[in-house]
């Protein structure tokens, strides 16, 4: 049985390379805050994630450099496996 690809050396390799590169998030524009590391990223909307510019789930490539991209966690995780650059926009809870 094979273990999580996100666990190995490639990926992790893959994500140090591109936070490295210090780039703002590719949905939003903003500036990431790649001081937090650990449980903190974990934890901050606004941390470093690594997204996939062709989600996985529409046949991108996990380990392809030219996939990936630097984005918050909230953006990323907003997206989804969306094509779109743009997270959608917040919309209200009720019809007014």
């Amino acid at each position: 049985m094979a273990g999580n690809p996100r666990n190995g050396r490639p990926y992790r390799t893959l994500c140090a390379r591109q936070r490295a590169l210090g780039l703002p998030c590719w949905l939003c524009g903003h500036e990431i805050d790649y001081s937090l590391t650990g449980y903190a990223a974990q934890r901050s909307a606004w941390a470093f994630t690594l997204d996939h510019a062709q989600p996985l789930t529409r046949g991108g490539d996990l380990l392809d450099p030219a996939n990936a991209r630097s984005a918050h966690r909230r953006c990323n995780s907003a997206r989804g496996n969306r094509t779109t650059a743009q997270p959608p926009q917040a919309r209200a809870s009720r019809r007014w």
